[in-house]
C-alpha cells in the first residue's frame, strides 16, 4: 500500500470527485429548474409572475446553502477513508467498508438534499396552489432521483483507485456495494424510467385536469423529456457499461497473458460487487496455477520431468509395469573420508559439483535421474515395452553415451574426483513403490543390481567405466563402436555371468 499516502494527498483525485458530485447535482438542478420554469405546463395560479420570482429566489438561495452544506457533509463522511489512506496499512473491515461505500454514502447526502428541496418548494408553492405544489414536488423528486443515480455511477468510477487500495489485501465474499443488476437498473431509471414516468405524469395530469396546456406546450414537454432521456441515458449507460466492460476486458487480457505462460499476471481489484469477486477469483486462479507450476517443477526435479509428466497425466497409483530399460549407476569414491576430513559445507559443495556433471550428461542423452543415494546416483534410460527399442527412446545408446560424457567432463572439470560407473540393460519393473500415504517412483530388477555391481568393479578399472554385454547388444552400431567386449565375469550376488565391455580411451 505504498501509494496510499500519495493517493490520500492527491488533490487531483479529490478535486475530480468533488467536481463530479457538484457538477452532477448542479446540472440536475438546472435541468429541473428549466423544465419547471419554461417547459412543464403548470396549473393556473393567481399572479404567476410573482410565483415565478419567488421560486427563482428560493432556488438561488437554496443552491447557496445546499452546495456548501453537501460539500461539508461529504468531506466529513470521507474523512475516515482519508485517515486510513494516510496510514499506508491494510484497512480494517470497517475502513474497507467505508471506502467501498463512499459513493453510496455520498448518494445518501445528495438524496437528502434533493428531498429537502422538494419539501422547501412544496411549502413555498402550497401557499398559492396545492396542484402547483404537487407538480413541483414530483418534478423535484424525479429530477433528484435521476441526478443522485448519475452521481453514484460517476463517483464510483472516480474512486476506483481508493477501492483498489481497499481491496488489495482482501476481497469480502459478500457484495459490499450495489451489484451489476442494480447498476443496470439505475441506468434504466436514468435513461428510460424517469423520463417515461415524467411523460406519463404530464399526460395523466392533463387528462385529469391537474394541468392545463396547449398541444404545442405538451409537444415541447415531450421533446424536452426525450432529449433529456437521450443525453442522460447515454451518459448513464456509458458509465454502467464501462463499469462492467472494463474489468471484463482486464480479465480477458490477463487470461491471454496466462495462456502465453505469464503466470505472474494479476489484475487490480477495484470493485466490491460481483465484478470484484471475478477479479479476485482470477488472481486466486493465477496464484493456484503458480503454486501448481512450482510444485510440478519441484516434483520434476525430484523424480524427473518425464516421470512427473506421466504422473500428472495418468495419476499416481501403487504398482508398476514391466519395461525394457538401460540403467546407469555412478558412485563417488572416497566420500566417507572426505566427510571426515572436510567441513560439511565443503562436502556438500563437492557432491553438488559432481552431480551437476552427472545430471547434465544424463539429461543431454534423454535419460532421467531416478534417485540420489548418498554419493551415488541412479539414472534410467527407457527402451519401451519388453523387447522394444523404438527410435523415440534413448535406451542403451543413451546410457552408454551419457557414461562416456560423464567420464570426459569429470576428468576435465573435477580431476581430483574418483568414481566408478556401471551400465546394464534388460527388463525391469518401473512404478510407484511404497504405501498409499508415501511412495516413490523407482525401478526394480536385475539390470539395477547388475549396474551397481559393475560400478563396484569399475572403481578398480583404469577407465572407471564398465558396461554389460547386453547393454552393448541393445545399442546402435554407432555407439557400440566406442566399446570393446571383454571377458565374462560372475558379479557378486549373481549367478549368470556378465560379459564386460570397456569404453575406448577418449
Amino acid at each position: 500500500m505504498g501509494s496510499g499516502s500519495t493517493l490520500a494527498g492527491s488533490p487531483r483525485l479529490r478535486l475530480r470527485f468533488a467536481a463530479g458530485m457538484l457538477g452532477a447535482n448542479l446540472v440536475g438542478a438546472v435541468v429541473v429548474f428549466v423544465f419547471a420554469r419554461w417547459i412543464l405546463p403548470l396549473p393556473p395560479v393567481d399572479d404567476p409572475a410573482r410565483v415565478q420570482r419567488a421560486n427563482l429566489l428560493v432556488f438561488g438561495a437554496y443552491l447557496l446553502v445546499a452546495v456548501p452544506l453537501g460539500a461539508l457533509v461529504g468531506v466529513r463522511l470521507f474523512a475516515p477513508v482519508l485517515r486510513w489512506l494516510r496510514t499506508e496499512r491494510v484497512p480494517t473491515a470497517d475502513e474497507q467498508r467505508l471506502a467501498l461505500r463512499a459513493p453510496l454514502r455520498q448518494l445518501g447526502v445528495h438524496a437528502a438534499l434533493w428531498l429537502l428541496a422538494a419539501v422547501v418548494f412544496v411549502a413555498l408553492d402550497l401557499h398559492w396552489s396545492s396542484r402547483l405544489a404537487l407538480v413541483v414536488a414530483v418534478t423535484v423528486v424525479l429530477g433528484g432521483a435521476a441526478t443522485c443515480a448519475l452521481g453514484y455511477l460517476l463517483g464510483e468510477r472516480i474512486l476506483r483507485p481508493v477501492a483498489a487500495l481497499a481491496l488489495a489485501a482482501d476481497v469480502p465474499e459478500d457484495v459490499a456495494i450495489p451489484g451489476v443488476a442494480t447498476r443496470v437498473l439505475l441506468a434504466w431509471a436514468l435513461g428510460t424510467g424517469v423520463p417515461v414516468l415524467g411523460t406519463t405524469l404530464v399526460g395523466g395530469g392533463q387528462l385529469i385536469g391537474v394541468l392545463s396546456a396547449s398541444g404545442d406546450r405538451l409537444a415541447g414537454t415531450a421533446l424536452y423529456l426525450g432529449a433529456v432521456a437521450l443525453v442522460v441515458g447515454l451518459v448513464a449507460m456509458t458509465l454502467t457499461a464501462r463499469s462492467i466492460a472494463d474489468p471484463l476486458e482486464q480479465v480477458r487480457h490477463a487470461l491471454a497473458r496466462v495462456r502465453g505462460g505469464r503466470l505472474d499476471t494479476e489484475v487490480a481489484v477495484y470493485d466490491g460487487s460481483e465484478v470484484g469477486l471475478l477479479q479476485a477469483g482470477f488472481n486466486r486462479m493465477a496464484a493456484g496455477l503458480r503454486e501448481r507450476e512450482a510444485l510440478r517443477d519441484l516434483f520434476g526435479r525430484h523424480v524427473g520431468e518425464d516421470v512427473a509428466r506421466e504422473a500428472l497425466a495418468r495419476g499416481t497409483t501403487l504398482g508398476g509395469e514391466l519395461r525394457e530399460v538401460a540403467v546407469l549407476f555412478v558412485d563417488l569414491v572416497g566420500s566417507t573420508e572426505l566427510a571426515a576430513r572436510r567441513p560439511p559445507d565443503e562436502v556438500v559443495e563437492t557432491l553438488n559439483a559432481f552431480f551437476r556433471v552427472v545430471v547434465a550428461a544424463v539429461a543431454a542423452e534423454g535419460g532421467s535421474i531416478n534417485k540420489f543415494v548418498g554419493d551415488a546416483a541412479l539414472a534410467i534410460f527407457r527402451c519401451g515395452p519388453p523387447g522394444s527399442t523404438g527410435p523415440d527412446t534413448p535406451g542403451s545408446s543413451g546410457a552408454l553415451a551419457a557414461a562416456r560424457a560423464i567420464v570426459r567432463h569429470l576428468r576435465a572439470d573435477l580431476p581430483a574426483t574418483d568414481f566408478g560407473i556401471g551400465i546394464a540393460a534388460g527388463p525391469a519393473v518401473a512404478g510407484n513403490i511404497g504405501a498409499a500415504e508415501r511412495f516413490e517412483y523407482t525401478v526394480i530388477g536385475d539390470p539395477v543390481n547388475e549396474a551397481a555391481r559393475l560400478t563396484e568393479l569399475a572403481k578398480r578399472e583404469p577407465g572407471r567405466l564398465l558396461a554389460s554385454g547386453d547393454a552393448i547388444a541393445g545399442a546402435s552400431e554407432q555407439e557400440a563402436a566406442h566399446w570393446a567386449l571383454g571377458e565374462p565375469v560372475t558379479l557378486r550376488g549373481r549367478v549368470r555371468p556378465t560379459r564386460l565391455a570397456r569404453a575406448a580411451p577418449q
